[in-house]
């Protein structure tokens, strides 16, 4: 049996992997310890476990640092696939490349399809479109999985942030102008390990995953407030109302049809997915 390789194993959605595939034989987890810029590195790991799959959750998600820190951004979100790729290639080992809704520059109000021109508007998008080149280029096996506002009771996001300021404050100000959709990363795991056992021989095709529901961070905010029990009140405020170095995109809703048709998954509405996440966070505090 050939191997699983989960990079970045210590971000939010390589634990919920490794939770997926707790009861699978020969799943590999690796974080900082191995620089998957390194081509010797990686090539050398893949051949030393008997690597099949590899699915590269390593990533740099600091949007805002990466406006000043572009050479690091580009080096661990396209070098980085590019290395992956080229060795998974090599070895005939399958990559799945989680990528990202801000590849777009949301100037549109329908929901964008894989097909859907990039535009990204921030260092962080244009490197995640670089790393989705370079895999497609390289001609490896594998796939591309585009999602959203990623969050988890692991880790550092919008929900657990929200969690906290809400049992600190009486108000919180959030923007209310940019619509997407959150997407829980056990749900976008549980995607994954889908896509793992049915990849075949698809060759740099992208897909779409989030949850299902538009919304805003502010309306997702004051759900969040609810789930925790929380009475900090959720004051919506525009984008211009909060300055931030990295512009974001207006509106990024994915159309996920794409993957429901080819592999079966379903995507789950964000209330309910919120509402899960938010008992497993309180369980952990």
């Amino acid at each position: 049996m050939k191997g699983i390789w989960i990079t970045g194993a210590g971000g939010q959605l390589g634990i919920e992997l490794q939770k997926k595939l707790a009861r699978r034989k020969r799943v590999l987890a690796t974080d900082a310890e191995l620089d998957i810029c390194n081509a010797a590195a990686v090539e050398g790991f893949i051949a030393a476990n008997g690597i099949g799959t590899i699915v590269n959750c390593a990533a740099y998600t600091n949007v805002e640092a990466a406006e000043d820190d572009a050479e690091r951004c580009f080096a661990v979100n396209a070098t980085g696939v590019k290395t992956l790729a080229e060795a998974a290639l090599k070895t005939d080992a399958a990559l799945i490349q989680i990528s990202t809704d801000y590849v777009f520059d949301g100037n549109r109000r329908t929901p964008y399809r894989e097909s859907d021109t990039p535009a990204p508007l921030n260092v962080y998008g244009a490197s995640k479109l670089e790393g989705e080149r370079a895999m497609i280029k390289s001609g490896c096996r594998g796939v591309i999985v585009r999602t959203a506002w990623l969050y988890s009771p692991f880790g550092k996001n919008f929900m657990k942030t929200m969690a906290t300021l809400g049992s600190q404050r009486d108000v919180v100000n959030v923007v209310c102008d940019q619509i997407g959709c959150p997407t829980a990363a056990d749900s976008l795991a549980g995607a994954i390990v889908r896509i793992i056992d049915n990849i075949g021989n698809r060759r740099g095709e992208i897909y779409h995953y989030t949850g299902c529901g538009e919304t805003s961070w502010s309306v997702f905010a004051a759900a969040i407030m609810h789930c925790a029990g929380n009475s900090c009140r959720v004051v919506d405020i525009k984008s211009d109302g909060y300055p931030q170095k990295a512009t974001r995109p207006a509106y990024s809703y994915l159309d996920c049809s794409k993957i429901k048709h080819d592999f079966g998954i379903e995507t789950e509405p964000w209330q309910s997915a919120l509402e899960r996440n938010m008992r497993r966070y309180k369980r952990l505090l």
